[in-house]
């Protein structure tokens, strides 16, 4: 699939949230989304950064010969909120703009990266074809609208301290200025010191508001500032969560994935290795098919969730 292709069956999915799309009275499966890629870009030259979208994009193209899938490959150039000063944060947006540029042009793969500041913004949207806002930004009010209106996908990351009703505030943030794509994603919520817990309610309920949500495997497995000067995780748990979101009818995974990633330069403890990814999506993609197909599922999905 092409990139442009890509962008076109994205778009559909705003279209329904809840997965499935009625044609002549038929339901139609739509498209499973995965952004996924190493967390930063690594060295001067992103080098493994593009190995790992080669392959990922090869990963994909066997899955979608049975399933429809749309991966998006992710990659930040700047870990602007990394736990401690001396943490490696990336190349910078000058540079990593120009080395996404690089493996868009040689993978083919569309572009997710995150961004900070409306400065930013200005930069990563000439490469980037989504642009993902973290979740520790996720109110701040002038961000989120210079986002809407370069006109692309928007990926919202929810706040770890944010409910799922709380989010579509950011979401109609983006909203307000016409542009209607926008994803959210979760990724857990604070439970005490240093952990995170998911709730999948937040799964129908993000899609009551009538918005695709997509979860973050990894970042729902992290232990924040675990490690002292750097955050801890249990990648062990990533698929099992992973699983549980397909089954209460997620719209796509984020997935930060590493050849090694216990070598890598950041949030290596919740990153998994690229060779879980196929058998990973393969089992979540069974699990959504079997979902989606549900009758039940699909009768209570035409009914709206009451606020908690």
């Amino acid at each position: 699939m092409t990139r442009s292709d890509s962008l076109v069956q994205l778009r559909r999915i705003f279209s329904a949230p809840n997965g499935l799309r009625h044609t002549d009275g038929k339901p139609e499966i739509l498209p499973f989304v995965l952004f996924a890629g190493p967390d930063v870009i690594e060295g001067e030259d992103g080098q493994l950064n593009e190995s790992a979208a080669k392959e990922l994009v090869t990963i994909t193209e066997r899955l979608n010969s049975k399933w429809p899938l749309l991966f998006f490959f992710k990659c930040s150039y700047d870990k602007a909120n990394r736990t401690s000063v001396d943490a490696y944060r990336g190349p910078g947006v000058k540079r990593g703009v120009e080395i996404l540029e690089r493996i868009k042009a040689s993978t083919g793969a569309p572009i997710i990266t995150d961004v900070h500041t409306i400065e930013e913004i200005r930069l990563a949207s000439t490469v980037a074809d989504v642009l993902q806002i973290p979740a520790f930004l996720s109110r701040q009010t002038d961000l989120l609208v210079a986002a809407g209106e370069t006109g692309l996908p928007i990926n919202l990351k929810k706040g770890q301290f944010l409910s799922p009703h709380d989010i579509i505030h950011g979401v109609n943030k983006i909203k307000s200025t016409g542009n209607t794509q926008v994803f959210v994603c979760e990724r857990g919520a604070t439970f005490g010191y240093n952990n995170l817990v998911v709730d999948f309610r937040s799964v129908p309920i993000v899609q009551s508001y009538d918005v695709p949500i997509i979860f973050d495997a990894t970042h729902s497995v992290q232990l924040p500032g675990g490690q002292g000067g750097s955050s801890g995780g249990q990648r062990e748990y990533a698929i099992t969560l992973a699983r549980a979101a397909a089954a209460a009818g997620c719209n796509g995974l984020f997935l930060e994935t590493h050849p090694q990633p216990d070598s890598a330069p950041c949030d290596g403890p919740n990153m998994i290795p690229i060779s879980w990814v196929e058998p990973l999506l393969e089992a979540c993609l069974q699990i959504r098919e079997i979902t989606l197909k549900n009758t039940l599922f699909t009768q209570a999905c035409s009914k709206p969730v009451q606020n908690v």
